[in-house]
Protein backbone atom coordinates (compact mmCIF):
# COMPACT_ATOMS: atom_id res chain seq x y z
CA UNK A 1 0.00 0.00 0.00
CA UNK A 2 1.90 3.66 -0.59
CA UNK A 3 2.27 5.70 1.76
CA UNK A 4 0.16 8.61 2.62
CA UNK A 5 2.51 11.23 1.25
CA UNK A 6 3.34 9.64 -1.78
CA UNK A 7 -0.92 10.05 -2.39
CA UNK A 8 -0.42 13.46 -1.61
CA UNK A 9 2.46 14.28 -3.09
CA UNK A 10 1.71 12.81 -6.50
CA UNK A 11 -1.83 14.69 -6.07
CA UNK A 12 -0.13 17.80 -5.48
CA UNK A 13 2.33 17.96 -8.49
CA UNK A 14 -0.19 16.86 -10.75
CA UNK A 15 -2.12 19.98 -9.55
CA UNK A 16 1.04 21.55 -9.75
CA UNK A 17 0.80 20.77 -13.12
CA UNK A 18 -2.21 21.43 -14.53
CA UNK A 19 -2.14 25.06 -12.96
CA UNK A 20 1.19 25.42 -14.39
CA UNK A 21 -0.63 24.80 -17.74
CA UNK A 22 -3.73 26.80 -17.04
CA UNK A 23 -1.22 30.01 -15.34
CA UNK A 24 0.83 30.58 -18.62
CA UNK A 25 -0.88 32.50 -20.45
CA UNK A 26 -1.35 34.94 -17.43
CA UNK A 27 2.68 34.62 -16.86
CA UNK A 28 2.13 32.53 -13.44
CA UNK A 29 3.62 29.31 -11.92
CA UNK A 30 1.79 27.02 -9.84
CA UNK A 31 2.30 28.28 -6.39
CA UNK A 32 1.47 31.61 -7.45
CA UNK A 33 -2.21 30.84 -7.14
CA UNK A 34 -1.81 30.89 -3.18
CA UNK A 35 -0.17 33.80 -2.91
CA UNK A 36 -2.95 35.58 -5.24
CA UNK A 37 -5.89 34.09 -3.66
CA UNK A 38 -4.71 35.05 -0.33
CA UNK A 39 -3.31 38.83 -0.55
CA UNK A 40 -6.52 39.55 -2.75
CA UNK A 41 -8.37 38.47 0.43
CA UNK A 42 -6.36 39.97 2.65
CA UNK A 43 -5.04 42.98 1.42
CA UNK A 44 -1.49 44.46 3.21
CA UNK A 45 -1.05 41.10 4.69
CA UNK A 46 2.89 41.07 5.96
CA UNK A 47 4.76 38.64 4.35
CA UNK A 48 5.04 36.80 7.88
CA UNK A 49 1.16 36.17 7.83
CA UNK A 50 1.34 35.12 4.41
CA UNK A 51 4.11 32.43 5.01
CA UNK A 52 1.82 31.50 7.85
CA UNK A 53 -1.42 31.14 5.96
CA UNK A 54 0.22 29.24 3.10
CA UNK A 55 2.56 26.91 5.40
CA UNK A 56 5.99 28.10 3.76
CA UNK A 57 8.91 29.48 4.60
CA UNK A 58 9.60 33.21 5.15
CA UNK A 59 12.69 32.74 2.40
CA UNK A 60 10.36 31.08 -0.28
CA UNK A 61 7.20 33.70 0.50
CA UNK A 62 9.98 36.73 -0.26
CA UNK A 63 11.40 35.01 -3.13
CA UNK A 64 7.96 34.42 -4.78
CA UNK A 65 6.81 38.02 -4.28
CA UNK A 66 9.28 39.57 -5.83
CA UNK A 67 8.58 37.24 -8.58
CA UNK A 68 5.03 38.58 -8.34
CA UNK A 69 6.11 42.28 -8.02
CA UNK A 70 8.32 42.03 -10.70
CA UNK A 71 5.10 41.17 -13.53
CA UNK A 72 3.17 43.79 -11.74
CA UNK A 73 0.45 41.18 -9.69
CA UNK A 74 1.73 42.66 -6.32
CA UNK A 75 3.23 45.63 -4.73
CA UNK A 76 4.98 45.93 -1.32
CA UNK A 77 5.14 47.85 1.07
CA UNK A 78 6.81 48.80 4.20
CA UNK A 79 4.78 49.02 7.10
CA UNK A 80 4.45 52.16 8.62
CA UNK A 81 3.61 51.05 12.16
CA UNK A 82 6.35 48.60 12.03
CA UNK A 83 9.37 49.30 9.71
CA UNK A 84 10.31 45.55 10.18
CA UNK A 85 7.48 44.54 8.60
CA UNK A 86 6.56 44.22 4.89
CA UNK A 87 2.86 44.64 3.89
CA UNK A 88 1.67 43.17 0.15
CA UNK A 89 -1.18 44.88 -1.87
CA UNK A 90 -2.86 43.19 -4.64
CA UNK A 91 -2.70 44.97 -7.33
CA UNK A 92 -5.45 45.93 -10.50
CA UNK A 93 -3.46 42.93 -12.80
CA UNK A 94 -3.82 40.67 -9.99
CA UNK A 95 -7.62 41.35 -9.21
CA UNK A 96 -8.32 41.01 -12.71
CA UNK A 97 -6.85 37.70 -12.34
CA UNK A 98 -8.32 36.71 -9.60
CA UNK A 99 -11.36 34.97 -11.11
CA UNK A 100 -9.35 32.91 -13.28
CA UNK A 101 -6.61 32.00 -10.76
CA UNK A 102 -10.33 30.58 -8.85
CA UNK A 103 -11.57 28.85 -11.92
CA UNK A 104 -8.40 27.04 -12.07
CA UNK A 105 -8.92 25.90 -8.87
CA UNK A 106 -12.42 24.79 -8.64
CA UNK A 107 -12.03 23.18 -11.59
CA UNK A 108 -9.21 20.88 -10.53
CA UNK A 109 -10.82 20.34 -7.29
CA UNK A 110 -14.21 19.53 -9.41
CA UNK A 111 -11.93 17.01 -11.47
CA UNK A 112 -10.66 15.17 -8.91
CA UNK A 113 -13.58 14.89 -6.39
CA UNK A 114 -15.75 14.09 -9.73
CA UNK A 115 -15.64 10.25 -9.31
CA UNK A 116 -16.82 10.66 -5.55
CA UNK A 117 -20.29 10.64 -4.43
CA UNK A 118 -21.46 14.05 -2.03
CA UNK A 119 -20.80 11.10 1.41
CA UNK A 120 -17.43 10.48 0.48
CA UNK A 121 -16.71 14.33 -0.60
CA UNK A 122 -17.61 15.30 2.54
CA UNK A 123 -15.84 12.58 4.75
CA UNK A 124 -12.51 13.22 2.47
CA UNK A 125 -12.86 17.22 3.47
CA UNK A 126 -13.07 16.41 6.95
CA UNK A 127 -10.21 13.94 7.36
CA UNK A 128 -8.26 16.09 4.91
CA UNK A 129 -8.88 19.45 7.21
CA UNK A 130 -8.38 17.21 10.35
CA UNK A 131 -4.35 15.90 8.51
CA UNK A 132 -4.02 19.74 7.62
CA UNK A 133 -4.78 21.24 11.43
CA UNK A 134 -2.33 18.06 12.92
CA UNK A 135 0.62 19.30 10.44
CA UNK A 136 0.16 22.90 10.70
CA UNK A 137 0.48 21.95 15.20
CA UNK A 138 3.64 20.31 14.99
CA UNK A 139 4.83 23.45 13.49
CA UNK A 140 3.13 26.03 15.55
CA UNK A 141 4.98 24.30 18.39
CA UNK A 142 8.37 24.87 16.69
CA UNK A 143 8.07 28.53 15.74
CA UNK A 144 6.94 29.59 19.01
CA UNK A 145 10.34 28.09 20.31
CA UNK A 146 12.79 29.96 17.63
Amino acid sequence: MPTLMRQINVISRCGARYRTEKFRPLGLCAPHHSYILNVCKHPGISQEQLAEHICVDKSNVTRQLARLEERGYVERRQNPADRRSVLVYPTQKALDALPEVRKTVTEWNDYLLSDLTEEERETLSALLDRLSARAKEYFRGREEDE
